[in-house]
């Protein structure tokens, strides 16, 4: 009985030795089968332990876009993902350098350095290989991790391991040239490729590398080991000037705000090369607020209005339909058919000049245009085709709209087509393309392609340059250039739409532009009703011009002409561009500054005037102890005269600065009111006239 029990028990071992050497062989076979089955990746042996690996691409860092200067626009953060590996790092240096270590990552990233201490010596006793210590730390974070204790052993002793490399997209300038910049975006494979970024894609994004990946519990994660280095991108760089950008930005912006109008845009060009100096798009957001969310500029199509009429002129002329001079009647009402066009003046302008009626933007252009086209309204549409106006400027950023008009004989040609189309009307094209034709005007006759990129730059070299893009030689001959040059030029001359934009230094060559919009049925609201759009566009100087400017503002509600609406801004960037270009002003030869002719000296406040005087060595003496003086030039130096201030009565301002006028203004107790730059030329009260305390008084300036 004894001898049974035995032999039963050591026959229940011998099957309990052998069915679990039977499920250790089955569990070995299964996992061999399912890591063969797992994938295409490589098994690295180290001793007893297989460790499953695979080659993934290393991310190239993309290029930069700048300036013309250098600035940048857009630029590539890199961000790494910091883990640990404690178990590999000796106990003497651990013991050693874990307190400095905890210190520098408590620094680095504001949690107390007790913290980091417990996890780091936690995950050594609980042999985790890969401790994340950080996520998405930047480069300069990730330099200054690898110099603290422990960490500054490296990755095979001091277990630093930097993986999960990525670049960020970052705009040091916040909204400023947002849509033109643009974006690439990946979406579940479907491409999204806008602005400037997602026209050089090809250059921006640099070609990938090669590096090894390792599969441990927790997922795939980087080894560290690199294959095949990745290649950078290579940089951009723009034609656009930041700072007449920032200018152009700020100006519109003000302007949107002040005429609470839903979008606007404003491009600035190089007359001679074709090349953008700035583009703004702005549009109103629900919140109030304006924002570059889309690039009107170069895709929204709209009436252009009465700037088309310049195309208009030219045809005419080209045609030898008209001379400038011929007389017309603009009375004011010219009417085709069941439809009526008006002047912005009731009763019009009466019999003037062509010149004249351009210089008034009179809608008399209708009736010239109907006349000298209507038995053959082809050779009118042919013209704007000769003049580059009916086809896309083709230019790198996607999303031009193509111009639209009807053709003689199409579906949507009418009686009213053509005098229509005269004065801006039946026919759309984009701000950037009525820009390029009106710089064809500036650049004697030759039409270019606008372009945002100057270069293409590989590391430190030049792999790609872009010159001036020719469209059209020559859109119409060299004295139709000249006579619409004069044009312009008489618009903003005294009686002409744009009279009151006027600059102290240098002369606007432009043309006004007021255009009815659509409304939601597709129609025109009759007359002072609706939405309007404001146009201004020219170039500066009119005599050398260097830059030509369009400025758009839709849908204005304060205002509603070209002038007021978008002229102020062309103004405004005109002579903010004017004051700090120096291609603008001659060269002094410091050499000849003091012995050349004494300097003009205005009336002026005496301790000011005598400090400057003193300082860059110009003669003059004192004749009064008045702290106002009257500058008078004799015998080779100044005398600064009594200004004989009469107590009571009102002083001549005339030659004054701005700011020397209005302080002595105010300490009369007078309300000054200023209008232009420079120096005062004129006062609305006259001089020794009696001084009524709180009275306004206007003083212009030139």
């Amino acid at each position: 009985m004894k001898i049974a029990k035995e032999k039963k028990y050591m026959l229940w071992k011998v099957y309990s030795v052998y069915f679990g050497f039977v499920s250790i062989l089955l569990f070995g076979f299964t996992k061999t089968i399912s890591i063969q089955l797992e994938g295409s990746g490589n098994l690295l042996n180290f001793g007893s332990k297989s460790i499953k690996t695979r080659t993934v691409d290393r991310e190239a860092r993309f290029g930069d876009i700048l300036d013309a200067n250098f600035s940048p626009l857009v630029t590539s953060v890199t961000y790494f993902d910091i883990y640990m590996d404690p178990t590999i790092v000796s106990q003497s240096d651990f013991d050693e350098g874990i307190s400095g270590l905890s210190k520098g990552l408590s620094r680095l990233f504001k949690k107390e350095p007790s913290y980091y201490q417990q996890k780091i010596t936690k995950a050594r006793e609980e042999k985790n290989k890969y401790l994340l210590i950080k996520r998405s730390v930047t480069n300069k974070q990730r330099k200054e991790l690898s110099l603290l204790p422990i960490f500054e052993l490296g990755k095979y002793k001091g277990g630093f391991i930097d993986n999960n490399q990525t670049s960020k997209r970052k705009r040091p300038n916040g909204e400023l040239l947002k849509r033109t910049l643009g974006y690439y975006k990946n979406d579940n494979g479907k491409e999204y490729r806008v602005g400037l970024e997602g026209a050089f894609l090809s250059y921006l994004k640099g070609k990938p590398g090669k590096e090894i990946e390792q599969k441990i519990s927790s997922g795939w994660k980087k080894t560290g080991e690199v294959i095949k280095e990745s290649e950078d991108g290579a940089n951009i760089i723009t034609s656009i000037d930041k700072d007449i950008q920032e200018v152009a930005h700020s100006e519109l912006e003000k302007q949107l705000k002040l005429q609470e109008a839903r979008s606007g845009c404003v491009v600035v060009m190089d007359v001679n090369t074709g090349f953008v100096k700035a583009i703004v798009n702005l549009t109103r957001n629900s919140n109030g607020r304006y924002l570059e969310s889309y690039n009107h500029a170069v895709g929204t199509k709209s009436v252009p209005g009465s700037t088309f009429k310049l195309a208009s002129l030219m045809a005419l002329l080209e045609d030898e339909k008209v001379k400038i001079n011929d007389l017309v009647n603009a009375n004011g009402k010219y009417t085709f058919y069941d439809r009526s066009l008006h002047d912005s003046r009731a009763g019009g302008y009466g019999e003037i000049t062509i010149k004249r009626a351009f210089e008034k933007s009179s809608n008399v252009f209708s009736k010239i245009i109907h006349d000298a086209y209507k038995d053959n309204p082809d050779l009118f549409i042919s013209r704007l085709e000769s003049f580059g106006l009916t086809k896309k400027l083709g230019v790198s950023i996607a999303g031009e709209a193509v111009p639209k008009f009807h053709s003689p004989g199409s579906k949507g040609w009418s009686g009213i087509s053509l005098p229509w189309m005269a004065i801006g009307y039946e026919f759309e094209q984009t701000p950037l393309q009525t820009l390029a034709f009106y710089n064809a005007v500036a650049n004697n006759g030759k039409m270019l392609r606008p372009q945002f990129v100057k270069q293409i730059v590989q590391n430190g070299k030049a792999v790609k340059e872009f010159s001036p893009h020719v469209l059209i030689s020559k859109v119409c001959s060299k004295s139709t250039v000249e006579i619409l040059r004069q044009c312009m030029i008489g618009v903003m001359k005294k009686g002409g739409t744009g009279e009151k934009l006027t600059s102290t230094q240098f002369e606007i060559a432009g043309k006004t532009g007021t255009a009815k919009l659509l409304n939601e049925t597709n129609q025109y609201d009759g007359r002072d009703k609706g939405k309007y759009q404001a146009s201004f566009v020219g170039f500066f100087p009119a005599n050398k011009p260097i830059y030509s400017c369009i400025v758009v503002v839709s849908d204005p509600k304060v205002e509603i002409y070209g002038a007021k609406v978008s002229g102020t801004v062309f103004n405004a960037i005109a002579n903010k561009v004017y004051a700090t270009r120096l291609e603008y002003h001659e060269a002094i030869n410091e050499s000849n500054v003091r012995s050349s002719s004494l300097p003009k000296v205005a009336v002026s406040y005496k301790k000011d005037l005598t400090y400057l005087m003193s300082r860059l060595g110009v003669k003059h003496q004192k004749n009064t102890k008045d702290i106002w003086v009257k500058p008078v030039v004799k015998n080779n130096q100044i005398s600064l005269n009594e200004m004989r201030l009469k107590k009571g009565l009102l002083p001549d301002f005339n030659g004054m600065t701005a700011k020397d006028a209005v302080f002595l203004i105010e300490s009369l107790g007078l309300v000054p009111q200023i209008k232009g730059f420079g120096r005062v030329y004129s006062q609305s009260i006259s001089v020794d006239a009696p001084v009524v305390k709180g009275s306004l008084i206007q003083i212009k300036l030139k």
